[in-house]
């Protein structure tokens, strides 16, 4: 059925799967549903394209074995999978913390404190096992597929592994975080068979990167005196140079158009007004691609 169709492998459920969607959607790439249909398969609005749902920790291993060409996935996923693909985007969303995490009541204040032998339960073993291998410290690692925080309290377990946003669930638990083993987000994964498609991914990924530049920038649009000019393009960040057209009116002016970092505006807008620039518009923008690459 799909043979032939560049395939997007997106998580079937849980928290990366609206916001993975909602940016495939920004991107140009919807996906088409049939009324009543509950297929894990669905064509988009980008034709040759399809998504296909599977579980969010099966997706490294879908892409690495050519079933999907891309997908969309945490990074501390793909890292404990082990697979070989390439992580072509930070998506930007999804952000967590792999913890090593123990009880309230627990001597253990930092990592340097952890002695041989400690139980310690999680779903990422592969990189809880590496993790203690490296600090030279034999750790028994508890195997489980459920919830992790729940382990410490049946007594089951001394310490924890698990990935946290908040810490909230954590606290719940009677949990306190002890050491960071991995920073995660979203990512965009690329497997050896998008080579097959490769002007439809590199359309899809360039798509999707022109959305998440644009999310981090705003058009900045300006009237500026002539005699201001100068002042006005020493302090204005822009990508290759900003644009810069004459206005017709009664005295000298130019209108100026910048792309410029959205935590910059507020400061950047004091500035440009001081330095002589007037009727200054801050405008969102749906996508930006400075180059193709």
């Amino acid at each position: 059925m799909l043979e032939g169709r560049l395939r997007i492998a997106v998580p079937n459920k849980g928290r990366l799967r609206g916001p993975a969607l909602r940016l495939l959607e920004e991107s140009g790439i919807s996906p088409i549903y049939d009324p009543g249909s509950r297929s894990l398969v669905t064509p988009t609005s980008l034709e040759g394209a399809y998504i296909v749902y599977v579980r969010a920790e099966d997706i490294p291993g879908v892409v690495a074995a050519g079933a999907a060409d891309l997908g969309i996935t945490g990074h501390d996923l793909v890292a404990e999978s082990g697979e070989r693909v390439d992580e072509l985007l930070d998506l930007g969303f999804g952000k967590a913390r792999l913890v090593f995490a123990v009880p309230e009541e627990s001597p253990i204040a930092s990592i340097s404190d952890v002695r041989p032998g400690l139980r310690v339960a999680t779903k990422f073993v592969r990189l809880t096992e590496e993790f203690f291998r490296g600090l030279g410290v034999d750790v028994e690692v508890i195997k489980i597929s459920g919830a992790a925080e729940v382990m410490p309290i049946l007594g089951a377990a001394d310490a924890i592994v698990d990935v946290s946003s908040t810490g909230t669930t954590l606290a719940l638990h009677g949990l306190r975080p002890v050491h960071v083993i991995l920073e995660s987000s979203a990512r965009l994964i690329g497997g050896p068979s998008r080579a097959a498609h490769r002007e439809l991914a590199d359309y899809v990924v360039e798509s999707i990167r022109s959305v998440l530049l644009a999310k981090g920038r705003r058009l900045l649009l300006m009237n500026v005196p002539e005699a201001s000019l100068g002042d006005v393009l020493s302090i204005l960040p822009s990508m290759s140079g900003p644009m810069v057209a004459r206005i017709r009116s009664e005295s000298p002016m130019w209108e100026v158009m910048a792309a410029v970092p959205i935590e910059d505006v507020p400061s950047l807008v004091v500035e440009l007004r001081r330095r002589g620039a007037r009727d200054i518009v801050a405008l969102g923008i749906e996508r930006l691609m400075p180059r193709w690459r």
